[in-house]
């Protein structure tokens, strides 16, 4: 006995990416004010850090949802299961993101935060982060099934 696949997950995948690139390139150029950067760089610098850390997300928000559909995904998804995988998906770029914000503020000192950057008690990782992580993939994921749901709702007759 086979299951039934669903047929929307490509085109949640794929809507999810858009919505994810275009709200981390946004996301990126508003809190560069966070870090110091944007006293310390020249606008190439701020241009270039903004682009290429959203390539970086990009690349974070599809492993975190690939690695969530192959975990805890199933063959139905998204119709079945899906806010199971949106919450390991979250999950597992916030979890990357906290080690990404140590590594490279602590250990490398490849960025800094400005004194305008809120940072999180105990693990001193930047507000903006953290938050990005928990808001851009929820709002991505919520985005990208929104027309499979209205497809898959039966339509109410209308009378003449």
């Amino acid at each position: 006995m086979t299951e039934a696949h669903d047929p929307n997950w490509l085109a949640v995948v794929r809507r999810y990416l858009v919505f994810i690139a275009s709200a981390n390139l946004i996301w990126e150029f508003a809190h560069i004010p966070l870090y110091t950067i944007w006293k310390e760089g020249t606008a190439g610098e701020i241009a270039f850090a903004a682009i290429h850390c959203t390539g970086g997300d990009v690349l974070i928000a599809l492993s975190a949802l690939m690695a969530s559909l192959v975990i805890v995904g199933g063959p139905r998804w998204p119709s079945e299961g899906f806010w199971r995988v949106g919450g390991m998906t979250v999950a597992g770029g916030l979890a990357y993101t906290i080690f990404s914000e140590w590594l490279n503020t602590e250990i490398r000192g490849a960025w800094a935060y400005s004194g305008l950057m809120p940072t999180l008690p105990l693990i001193d990782a930047g507000l903006a982060p953290f938050a990005q992580w928990i808001v851009l993939p929820f709002a991505g994921l919520y985005w990208a099934r929104r027309p499979v749901l209205a497809h898959s709702q039966p339509q109410r007759m209308r009378s003449p």
